[in-house]
């Protein structure tokens, strides 16, 4: 049943091919002359296995989250009043649960552009969105329609935060790091100098992520809105890499039921970007060029500003 809902996804994008174009334009992307249309470079390797995204909430309501440790990335977006969701990335390994699901923003589509043909799982989105999500270089996997199994809702937590998804239900296998890494994720020798950095807090206007340097693990440990990020198991939830990402957020043309705007974080362009690694924060510049490109990150006088070996947090923040 997985193979055929697979294979059901990509004619359903087949028959929308020139709107998918249409929806990277519509979201403020563009392509080079000459180089292939956002539909055609999502098209993956024959035979290669798909990244898989998914929305996380990321409310007190939803804590501890499933499967966020086991994330090769993971995305803190703004959305609704200040809040901010994750979208996180498994491209190396597949936990048995994810969770809790929750619903897809326009920002995602932008976002997930720049990797090829991923799955995106989630619960709903607003109406007039829907469309959109269908069109874009991507395989959506709502609950409805998805391969039995994929979703179930655990009883000991209360909805809408209880909706787990079972990632072997939907991907037969890993993506594996080359996806990351073509769409920029590039691990290499830290650069030369940075500022030494114990703990750095990163805020939206109604949520927080901590991040706290530990020698002993070479990691930074996680903390949501002032409490230890670990996930239901027990398993602490850690970044070797921290990327504070510079963007525009702007507003939308949705807003969610109750009337408050959904806003619009551009990931196409560039700015400036913060990278701490190794107990140091690296200043530098992040570029895309076009949706239909990753995103590369250099030291402010342009050297490569790679990435340590593990889990990145990225944390698209506002100017």
């Amino acid at each position: 049943m997985t193979k055929s809902f697979r294979a059901g996804a990509r004619a359903r994008r087949g028959g929308c091919a020139a709107l998918a174009v249409l929806v990277l334009a519509v979201l403020g992307t563009s392509c080079s002359s000459g180089g292939p249309s956002p539909a055609e470079s999502s098209a993956p390797p024959s035979g290669a296995a798909p990244l898989l995204a998914v929305k996380i909430d990321n409310v007190a309501a939803a804590r501890p989250q499933l499967g966020l440790a086991a994330a090769d990335v993971v995305y803190a977006e703004q959305v609704e009043a200040g809040l901010s969701r994750l979208m996180a990335l498994y491209a190396t390994r597949l936990p048995p649960e994810v969770g809790p699901v929750r619903s897809a923003r326009e920002s995602d589509l932008e976002l997930l552009a720049q990797f090829p043909d991923p799955v995106l799982a989630f619960s709903g989105a607003q109406s007039k969105l829907l469309p959109l999500i269908e069109a874009a270089p991507l395989r959506p996997v709502q609950p409805e329609g998805a391969p039995a199994g994929a979703y179930t809702r655990d009883p000991s937590r209360v909805a809408p935060h209880n909706l787990v998804l079972h990632p072997a239900e939907v991907v037969d296998r890993p993506a594996g790091a080359g996806v990351l890494t073509e769409a920029g994720f590039r691990t290499g020798a830290a650069p030369e100098g940075g500022e030494p950095v114990t703990e750095r807090t990163v805020r939206f206007p109604s949520a927080r992520f901590t991040f706290t340097w530990s020698a002993e693990a070479g990691r930074w440990q996680v903390a949501l809105d002032g409490r230890r990020a670990v996930d239901a198991d027990g398993t602490a939830v850690t970044a070797a890499t921290v990327v504070v990402q510079r963007v525009e957020i702007r507003e939308s043309r949705f807003q969610d039921f109750m009337g408050n705007n959904s806003p619009f974080t551009v990931t196409v362009g560039s700015g400036p970007v913060e990278v701490l690694r190794d107990g140091r924060a690296h200043a530098g510049e992040w570029k895309r060029p076009s949706a239909a490109g990753g995103t590369t990150f250099t030291t402010t006088d342009g050297r490569p500003l790679d990435f340590a070996a593990g889990p990145v947090w990225v944390l698209l923040v506002e100017r």
